[in-house]
């Protein structure tokens, strides 16, 4: 939470209102920031590798407006923050994303939809918004394909097409116009195929529906998956060969359905995977049945033999009733003290069995690992490390033997927040973990942000590099790493 003094001066020149003073996502590490900055040729402590080229950038919630009702943390326009590095070089930029929801609030319309937390019903179908329930922020993923980056959003939005060198927002992605409805957060490339893999979900029929883009930005495949009724994944695994859905028991309340409400509950049902091949059929998905769960990430999934393999961040209890201080924001807060574990499932393909080893005991999230590698065996994964707080800090990066469940860390300083770090193959890299981990780092007590850069194979050495920044980067949610000879970008070369 940020001190009594600087939540007064908020309220007083209008960025809070009392009932937000209440909210810890929007104060501290949380606060957004005002400005788009750039800034080249940044100062570095240590010193950047020359074999560390293309674009460390994240996306997160930034609200262009002060919030007058209820605030959710995952209701903020969605803003990228990006590093470039090249010849031992780098320079910071941050943008919004202009999605039409965002661009129309700025012009000073009415878009006519609200959060997850607002009162009043939202649109229906019929609108001009289509099923688009709730504002459209794509504050929550970036994905890199085609040479430049897809910003998405975890209710299943229109993707929307960013510079990956700019962050210029290019407009809306319909790959070619074939797209028939959104796409979620947490697509995935095929680095064999360049295909994008993706799937959206709604609180209207067809629930669930998954699609693949080839690396010419068509659109492939398309299909509906049959399920019992409107359900809340929030990623998915990609093999060689299948994507990998999740139908888990967090669904909505009848309420929250007649009423277009954020309002959801855990249903008394299992956990359900569904393997179905990328150019295949919703007749085609095959389910796997497992112990009752929520997840939040996939580490990554490939195959092996008869099985597929997916490890993923399982979410466990957090053990903490509501806490009465946060108000009307108690119940938020509450869920979003993570507490996920990494955990191995092996889905037989011709036994139909599950089998499921859990690889450590310890708190972490936002699971990254090498790109080049989705779909295929991986040994190794690095994660936030979490502890056991009320709310969601990051205290530093894990990097997972996935093999073993054996892990390393690397602390940030007391009172340093970070957030999801991206994996940067060295340029000519020849193993899965021959590159560097690069994070974002914030010092709560004065503001300060930092990029830091690891050495993949070192993580507990400390940053080989650290380069501060001239703008503060709030907490935010997940980004990635494009590769500098393969972005398309529309600034001069």
């Amino acid at each position: 939470m940020a001190d009594d003094a600087t939540t007064a001066r908020r309220i007083e020149t209008g960025e809070l209102t009392p009932l937000n003073a209440l909210n810890p996502y929007i104060q501290g590490l949380y606060e957004p920031v005002a400005k788009e900055t750039t800034a080249l040729d940044l100062p570095v402590i240590g010193e950047i590798p020359k074999d560390l080229y293309g674009a460390f950038v994240r996306n997160g919630p930034n609200p262009a407006q002060a919030p007058s009702g209820l605030h959710h943390w995952f209701d903020g326009d969605g803003m990228v923050h990006a590093v470039h590095f090249e010849n031992g070089k780098a320079e910071y930029r941050n943008r919004y994303v202009g999605t039409d929801d965002y661009r129309a609030e700025q012009a000073g319309l009415d878009i006519g939809a609200g959060g997850v937390l607002a009162a009043s019903a939202r649109t229906r179908p019929g609108s001009t918004r289509g099923d688009l329930v709730y504002k459209d922020t794509a504050n929550t993923d970036l994905v890199f394909h085609n040479g430049s980056l897809m910003a998405l959003w975890y209710i299943s939005g229109k993707p929307v097409r960013v510079d990956a060198r700019t962050l210029e927002t290019l407009g809306n992605e319909t790959f070619n116009g074939a797209l028939p409805r959104h796409v979620s957060a947490h697509g995935k490339v095929d680095p064999g195929t360049g295909e994008f893999c993706f799937f959206d979900y709604s609180l209207y029929e067809p629930w669930m529906t998954f699609g693949v883009v080839d690396a010419n930005n068509n659109l492939t495949n398309f299909q509906k998956v049959d399920l019992p009724g409107p359900r809340l994944p929030h990623d998915m695994g990609l093999t060689e060969n299948y994507i990998i859905l999740h139908d888990l028991p967090v669904v909505f309340t009848e309420a929250g359905l007649r009423n277009s409400m954020w309002q959801i509950k855990v249903a008394d049902q299992p956990a359900r995977f569904g393997v179905v091949p990328k150019n295949g059929t919703g007749d085609q998905v095959r389910w796997f049945e497992t112990d009752t769960c929520y997840i939040y990430h996939v580490v990554n999934a490939w195959e092996d033999g008869d099985e597929v393999v997916m490890t993923a961040c399982m979410m466990t209890p957090n053990g903490y009733p509501p806490n009465p201080a946060y108000g009307p924001y108690a119940s938020m807060v509450n869920v979003l003290a993570l507490n996920a574990v990494p955990v191995e499932w092996r889905m037989n393909m011709v036994t139909g069995a599950v089998k499921k080893r859990r690889l450590d005991d310890r708190i972490g999230e936002f699971p990254v690992v090498n790109l080049d590698y989705t779909g295929r065996k991986t040994n190794w994964s690095y994660h936030v490390a979490m502890g056991r707080e009320e709310l969601q800090r990051f205290s530093g990066i894990i990097k997972y033997d996935l093999r073993t469940g054996a892990s390393k860390t690397h602390e940030f300083a007391p009172g340093v927040g970070g957030s999801e770090p991206a994996f940067a193959p060295r340029v000519g890299a020849v193993d899965e973990d021959d590159g560097y981990v690069i994070v974002f780092t914030t010092d709560e007590a004065t503001g300060a942000s930092e990029v830091q850069v690891l050495n993949a194979r070192d993580v507990e050495a400390g940053p080989i590099a650290r380069i501060p920044l001239p703008a503060r980067v709030p907490a935010g949610f997940h980004g990635t790493w494009a590769p500098g000879a393969q972005i398309r970008s529309t600034a001069a070369a």
